[in-house]
């Protein structure tokens, strides 16, 4: 097992040596993050928004109108609350992954939501408002 130097085992007959030169400056340069505009990379990254949004169509009720035969003016509404709720979602998420514009894009996305629940009691018929 190699034995470690710590601090205070340096001999103690070294006279402590005393510099009057100035440190250097070493400037390093650091690579700034590449943005990607690769087309495979934007399409992969633009997918998972489309799936989002197809999950929240069909949980919305898209087929409402086809099965129950309810007005589809009410359904797409609804379905038009809902999607801004979950943009609201999703800017919370930027905001919070991102570094830049942090506070104002979680309470953008807090307001998107609260509009969004707003118009979803709207819809239903049962004010908060009143």
């Amino acid at each position: 097992m190699a034995k470690h130097r710590r601090w205070s085992d340096k001999p103690k007959n070294d006279p402590p040596a005393q510099k009057n030169e100035e440190p250097e400056l070493i400037q390093k340069d650091i690579p700034s993050k590449k943005e990607t505009t690769d087309i495979k990379s934007l399409f992969l990254s633009g997918t998972k928004y489309v799936y989002i949004v197809a999950a929240a169509a069909l949980l919305s009720g898209i087929f409402t109108p086809l099965t129950v035969g309810a007005d589809s003016e009410v359904v797409l509404s609804g379905m038009l609350s809902i999607f801004l709720g979950l943009g609201g979602a999703i800017v919370i998420f930027l905001g919070v992954t991102t570094q830049k514009f942090r506070s104002l894009m979680v309470c953008g996305g807090s307001g998107m939501m609260i509009v969004s629940l707003i118009l979803i009691f709207e819809v239903a018929g049962r004010s908060i408002f009143r």
